[in-house]
């Protein structure tokens, strides 16, 4: 498959074996900023595109021909297992995707009544709805409904199993996959 070749190529690679299996909490204090570079992202139109996770560095790599074109930061699922690790393809892209797990209950005018529920698990107060938390630039890994999206990086593992990504970044990505584009999500 399209990973093998990316696995040499991924930043990291040649470092000390116990620097890799540092628990993420360790690394993502020293997370970096986002970095491109432009003369291969030029070739995306043109070369094999994959995508690379790697859980335990919580970044997220754009792989254009087998090299890194685009490096981000990610804040993937709060607990273990939440975010699956595997291979998997695009199913789905959406700009505008909203979720129906999890969100706000907003009254008649759209006053948020109460933050941050489950639309599974709380109860919506009297005269309330149901609002889905916003999920821009979604692209769907799996039928359970785990994608990448536009989303909040507080510096640690923080969703319900999606992988955030910076909302610039969550832009350019999905500007550049396709749907069925490859994506390894790995410790």
């Amino acid at each position: 498959m399209v990973f093998a070749a990316l696995m040499v190529s991924a930043p990291g690679e040649g470092s000390p074996a116990d620097e890799r299996m540092k628990p993420a909490s360790e690394l993502i204090s020293t997370q970096e900023k986002p970095r491109i570079t432009p003369s291969l992202l030029e070739k995306a139109d043109k070369e094999p595109i994959a995508i690379l996770i790697s859980l335990s560095k919580q970044r997220a790599y754009l792989l254009v021909g087998g090299k890194v074109a685009v490096d981000s930061p990610i804040s993937s699922g709060r607990r273990n297992g939440w975010t699956p690790k595997g291979d998997f393809l695009i199913l789905e892209k959406d700009p505008n995707h909203f979720s129906n797990l999890y969100g706000n209950f907003v009254d008649r005018n759209g006053r948020v009544i109460r933050s941050g529920v489950s639309s599974r698990m709380d109860a919506a107060p009297s005269g309330t709805t149901f609002q889905g938390a916003p999920m821009k630039y979604f692209m769907r890994l799996n039928e359970k409904g785990v994608g990448m999206h536009a989303g909040i990086l507080p510096g640690y593992p923080a969703s319900h199993g999606c992988i955030r990504l910076p909302q610039e970044m969550a832009a350019l990505i999905y500007s550049k996959v396709t749907i069925k584009t490859p994506v390894r999500v790995e410790e």
